[in-house]
């Protein structure tokens, strides 16, 4: 498509949001910028005062006419159609623009592990690489640093997802579908045919990664046209990565101990699975993807350990936004955890928590606007539980640090999302870091 001349209007000014409007521009556009807040609070008005574009608020740009809209993920799409304007998502906008190959990774939880664990494969093997999407830089601030020859690597939400088109993945992922963001999606129906757009948009020459493990990833089998390449223990057919006898195996290949992998949790070691896969079919050699996985770092607030005080180990998992991921987290602990639950609500069922807490929890630290509702649906669940309510993280991390004892585990976990209090999940997880280093 020739922007040149086009108008177009930008609707949400974060991350993806700017770098929408700066790419519009430099394609020629005529670009206007809104959001529902004035310009002043937003997180960006500086750098749109630098770029010259214009900025209205949202409810006064609704009846102006507009070539194409350019949703940003964090706005319902409904709340982006204006008067008869064309809607597309800022990932769709920026995909046709996106030297090189991609692969796109989506997941209700472990995207952001798989997706940086990839980048890191194939940094270490030596091919062109970037990585970003729902993780660090947007789709289109990565259209000026694309390549020919290059991968992108595109950590992608159901937000983004559920407007594509013409993106196309040459290789994706599916890493599991659990309930998350039903306050926005409304039924896991519509959640799951989001996630679906990943393979659905592929065709005959492209792959798609599916989690044997997990039934609703796996019937995307039937959804795509793509070459299928299952992971997992139980992973069927011969293009598979999978897991016997505490060995990692690809395509029957043994490719390092599970034992082996550094991260903490079960779930870590389908993460490490999903990315093998993703690099083996990006033609990186068994031997560098094994060397890479030994050295891998891991993940910025993904049961990231903070530090040990008097026998006691906190550790930060904000990305912990839904029941899932929190179960995941307090499946790699045996015991002896003080969890800190809470945050906005996305329409969650906390119950299925119940079991697990009664199992390993010494103390439920509840806090942020979804405290009540938390406690309200363990108490349904007959979860004879240490709860607590705590309000803010500050009072929560205060309140583990006098009655956890050597041995015990203080676990940020929230199993909801963070902006009643945070700005970010990751404005969370570095407020709990900086109170954990505080403590004496």
């Amino acid at each position: 498509m020739n922007w040149t001349g086009k108008h177009i209007l930008v609707v949400g000014l974060g991350k993806s949001g700017l770098a929408a409007a700066q790419l519009a521009q430099r394609l020629g556009a005529k670009v206007t910028v809104c959001d529902e807040k004035p310009l002043a609070e937003t997180r960006f008005a500086a750098e749109v005062a630098a770029l010259g574009v214009a900025y209205e608020p949202q409810a006064e740009a609704r009846g102006a006419e507009f070539d194409v809209v350019i949703q940003s993920p964090g706005v319902p799409l409904e709340a982006a159609v204006f008067s008869n304007s064309r809607v597309t998502g800022e990932l769709e906008f920026a995909a046709p623009l996106l030297e090189g190959r991609k692969i796109g990774i989506t997941g209700s939880n472990g995207k952001t592990t798989v997706t940086a664990l990839i980048g890191h494969i194939l940094r270490e093997a030596e091919v062109p690489v970037q990585v970003g999407g729902n993780i660090g830089i947007p789709p289109a601030a990565m259209v000026e640093t694309s390549r020919v020859g290059q991968w992108n690597v595109l950590e992608l939400s159901s937000f983004q997802l559920e407007t594509i088109e013409s993106f196309v993945a040459d290789i994706a992922l599916v890493l599991n579908i659990t309930p998350d963001h039903l306050d926005r999606h409304r039924t896991m129906e519509r959640y799951i045919d989001a996630k679906a757009r990943l393979v659905e948009t592929q065709g005959r020459s492209q792959v798609a990664v599916l989690n044997a493990g997990d039934a609703a990833s796996a019937a995307l089998a039937k959804r795509t046209r793509a070459k299928v390449v299952y992971f997992n223990a139980a992973a069927p057919g011969p293009w598979t990565v999978a897991e016997k006898d505490g060995l990692i195996t690809v395509d029957e290949q043994a490719l390092i101990p599970v034992s082996a992998i550094p991260l903490r949790g079960r779930h870590n070691v389908e993460n490490v699975m999903a990315a093998a896969a993703a690099a083996w079919l990006a033609n990186v050699s068994l031997d560098a993807i094994e060397a890479a996985i030994r050295t891998f770092p891991g993940v910025e607030h993904r049961i990231e350990f903070v530090r040990t005080l008097d026998g006691v180990s906190y550790y930060n998992d904000s990305k912990a936004t839904n029941v899932d991921a929190t179960e995941k987290a307090l499946d790699a602990f045996d015991g002896g955890v003080w969890i800190i639950l809470g945050g906005k609500d996305k329409q969650s069922d906390y119950r299925t928590l119940a079991g697990r807490l009664q199992a390993k929890a010494k103390g439920v630290l509840l806090i942020g606007a979804a405290a009540g509702i938390i406690r309200a649906q363990l108490t349904e669940a007959d979860a004879a539980l240490p709860l607590r309510e705590c309000g803010t993280i500050e009072a929560a991390v205060a309140l583990a640090r006098a009655e956890a004892t050597a041995g015990d585990t203080v676990l940020l976990a929230p199993a909801c999302a963070s902006f009643d209090q945070f700005q970010s999940y990751e404005h969370r997880g570095r407020v709990f870091k900086e109170l954990v280093q505080q403590l004496v």
